[in-house]
């Protein structure tokens, strides 16, 4: 009887230990997110960064206001214009009165679509996929997902379903928790759309 009422409890309480997926972005204002607005606006459901009409003259980052550890974090998102290069920052920090932040970023554009950059801090790619291979699951010209998961020291990357990136930081130091961000590089004229833009804390 005991077995059977124990059970029970824990059944009836997997609901409220599983985290649901939340939405970051409601699609009509920027609540919760903060950063320079003079880039960044809300078209179509989504947000917009940069501009078809005038080269962006430095990166910029659109970030929560709230950070987060291990997640699961899914978005769609499309590039437009001419070499168009953007990301979505994770498990980083804004720079003190400066327009850059520190951190991961699932990159996006160029040679670098499904990769993980580390952003102002090692300044480099840190692994990526095959590219010559992943270009015929990207749509160039339209809307692509990301679904980015971290759990510890363990992140990985999937782009519209393809896992680009498995990687075991090795680096004790570098912070597993942190706000999440949009980019749009700096460049040519060129936006970055984001939507559809849900988090799932592990």
């Amino acid at each position: 009887m005991k077995f059977f009422i124990t059970l029970s409890i824990i059944v009836a309480l997997i609901p409220l230990l599983s985290a649901k997926p939340v939405s970051l972005f409601n699609g009509k204002n920027f609540k919760g997110w903060e950063g320079p607005l003079e880039s960044f606006r809300i078209e179509e459901g989504a947000i917009v960064g940069g501009n078809l009409k005038t080269p962006i003259p430095k990166n910029q980052f659109l970030s929560t206001k709230k950070s987060y550890g291990d997640f699961e974090l899914r978005l769609t998102f499309k590039l437009v214009g001419e070499k168009a290069n953007a990301g979505v920052q994770f498990r980083t920090e804004r720079i003190p009165n400066h327009h850059e932040v520190i951190g991961y970023q699932a990159d996006m554009g160029g040679k670098y679509w499904g990769a993980l950059y580390d952003e102002s801090r090692r300044r480099k790619v840190l692994t990526g996929p095959d590219l010559d291979r992943l270009s015929e699951h990207i749509n160039f010209d339209g809307w692509n997902t990301y679904f980015i998961r971290c759990e510890g020291r363990h992140v990985q990357l999937w782009l519209n379903g393809i896992k680009t990136v498995d990687w075991n930081e090795p680096d004790d130091d570098i912070a597993a928790e942190g706000i999440i961000a949009v980019q749009i590089h700096s460049g040519s004229p060129t936006e970055a759309w984001y939507k559809d833009i849900t988090i799932e804390e592990l």
